[in-house]
């Protein structure tokens, strides 16, 4: 097996094995708090329905954020509870927007909006090489489940070079430094 589950890794003990850990960081735990503010500062930007909350939290987050239902809609209804935003029926859909009070509560608050912790240059490229890595991975194990021994060792090649080539942009990035 290329990947040792519960070892030293991809992720270490705790994770599995396969999952994130020290080298390739999970999604970010997100709280209450922050899916609320996350929605009140939508929303300065106009009216939005849940579904377009959702796919805007993804999006300013690169993936990294996917919230779901069961924490956006949860949170638009305490947050109409509160008189902080209001719903109107539009094309068959619940559209939400801010009231006055949620406008109040925005402008007061002093902290950046939510989605700016989870989308740095840095955490995007380590998400968008440890998803590469996943791909990899599964077609890897597809090759070992189906295929013959043939291709079984020229993946394994490809796999050889593949780790020298990656090696040998380690050694130019130190000797850039």
């Amino acid at each position: 097996m290329l990947l040792m589950m519960g070892g030293r890794g991809w992720g270490g003990p705790r994770s599995g094995g396969m999952g994130p850990g020290p080298w390739f960081p999970g999604r970010p735990r997100v709280s209450r708090g922050d899916v609320r503010a996350a929605i009140l500062h939508l929303l300065t930007e106009g009216p939005m329905h849940g579904y377009q909350i959702m796919s805007e939290l993804s999006e300013r987050t690169d993936g990294m954020w996917r919230p779901s239902p069961g924490s956006i809609y949860p949170t638009l209804n305490q947050l109409e509870d509160e008189d902080l935003v209001r719903a109107e029926e539009k094309d068959g859909k619940k559209v939400y927007s801010l009231t006055d009070a949620g406008r109040l509560e925005v402008e007061g608050d002093d902290e950046a909006a939510p989605w700016d912790r989870f989308s740095s240059p840095f955490s995007k490229g380590v998400m968008a090489l440890r998803d590469a890595g996943f791909r990899l991975g599964a077609a890897v194990m597809q090759v070992g489940r189906a295929g013959s021994d043939d291709q079984v060792a020229r993946t394994r090649d490809i796999l050889e070079e593949a780790r020298r080539k990656i090696y040998e942009i380690l050694a130019e990035a130190g000797d850039e430094t």
